[in-house]
């Protein structure tokens, strides 16, 4: 199937074939044509998948067709738990509303920076991309009017509700008209998402994209063991003498995140971290800067994964375990995406063995170990 067969207008089209986009993911085969017949949709696919514009495009699709709302009413409405999930959603809808014969403002609000002006910048807003505790601190402060939301997304919903959201969600969903569109996506079906799909949706189309991990089958990986005190050593031989291009790092803290990047940076590789406790701008400056090429190494924790979302990321590096196999499959799934090879490389030290052979058995894939007694680290 290709794109033409989705309904989608000629500007569309020729936006998306301009980005290099030659067929639909599967996720979009079937979510595109399902929202644009107005039903609500449930969808299950991995990160990577497509999910963003098989939402994205049908919601501009069906508001080009509807009248502008009065002024600080929003239209559509899309969830998402991060801030910077929320930036590459906001710059998804920007890139192929601009497309539009009439383009349609869209406003990404979060927390961590100045409300102001993101209150001023609502005017004209029709769709909206949120965090819920700064969506409630501006519906709160009377900053837009949710009365005419058409369409209502979730978008990571496994992880907005694995970070604690129901309470929001439940206040937010009070703002709304019962008469509405629901989309709900997640990159996994659990006890929660189903519990909050009878909650919220309303005969929907279910779309379960199988092998909901399937793409770690395009990641090469390996493993290393070795010593806790090796790990920056062995880092800095494998960009050097692998010679390794855009390359992104998982630590399980901040403090180990910034350890890393400091340490990179003053051997002479151009490195910056990313996570909770830098500026919003500092954290836009960085992922811009590592997505175009400019910066080769970034480092991120498990909390900031979901907002770095690159096609042709080559290689993902983790300095550390995280605690969930989840969380490790999501991680190793930055890698090998849109049809591309990725390479996956993990450190591992005595006393994670045991650990990270419950993530293997939990992936269904075993990796062999490499050992480092062989390579010479003197100097690195």
């Amino acid at each position: 199937m290709s794109f033409n067969n989705l309904g989608l207008p000629n500007a569309l089209l020729k936006e998306i074939a301009s980005e290099g986009y030659a067929k639909p993911y599967p996720i979009q085969e079937q979510a595109i044509p399902a929202i644009l017949n107005g039903k609500d949709v449930l969808g299950i696919a991995k990160t990577g998948s497509g999910k963003t514009a098989s939402y994205v495009l049908p919601i501009l699709i069906k508001l080009q067709h509807k009248a502008a709302p009065k002024n600080r009413h929003i239209q559509a409405l899309i969830l998402v738990p991060t801030r910077e999930l929320a930036s590459q959603v906001f710059e998804t809808f920007k890139l192929f509303s601009s497309a539009l014969p009439t383009p349609i403002k869209s406003l990404a609000v979060f927390g961590g920076a100045s409300i102001n002006p993101q209150m001023i910048q609502m005017q004209g807003a029709r769709v909206l991309i949120a965090t819920p505790g700064r969506l409630i601190e501006l519906k709160e402060s009377n900053a837009m009017n949710l009365s005419e939301v058409e369409i209502i997304v979730l978008d990571e919903a496994d992880k907005m509700l694995n970070l604690g959201f129901r309470d929001e969600m439940d206040k937010i969903l009070s703002y709304l008209p019962s008469k509405r569109q629901n989309l709900l996506f997640s990159a996994t079906l659990s006890k929660e998402i189903q519990g909050i799909n009878r909650l919220l949706l309303n005969d929907p189309i279910e779309i379960k994209i199988e092998n909901s991990e399937g793409s770690i089958e395009l990641i090469d990986q390996t493993a290393y063991l070795i010593l806790d005190e090796q790990k920056g050593p062995l880092l800095r031989y494998l960009l050097k003498t692998e010679a390794l291009k855009q390359v992104l790092i998982f630590t399980s803290s901040v403090y180990k995140a910034d350890q890393v990047a400091e340490k990179l940076t003053k051997n002479g590789f151009s490195a910056q971290a990313i996570h909770s406790k830098k500026s919003q701008r500092a954290r836009n400056v960085a992922l811009a800067d590592f997505k175009s090429g400019k910066l080769n190494v970034l480092i991120a924790t498990d909390l900031l994964s979901r907002g770095v979302d690159i096609d042709h990321l080559p290689v993902v590096i983790n300095y550390e375990l995280p605690r969930s196999p989840k969380d490790f499959i999501h991680r190793i799934g930055r890698t090998g995406r849109a049809e591309s090879r990725g390479l996956a490389i993990t450190f591992i030290t005595k006393e994670e063995l045991h650990h990270f052979k419950v993530i293997q058995k939990k992936m269904g894939k075993w990796i062999q170990l490499t050992f480092t007694d062989e390579l010479d680290l003197r100097g690195f």
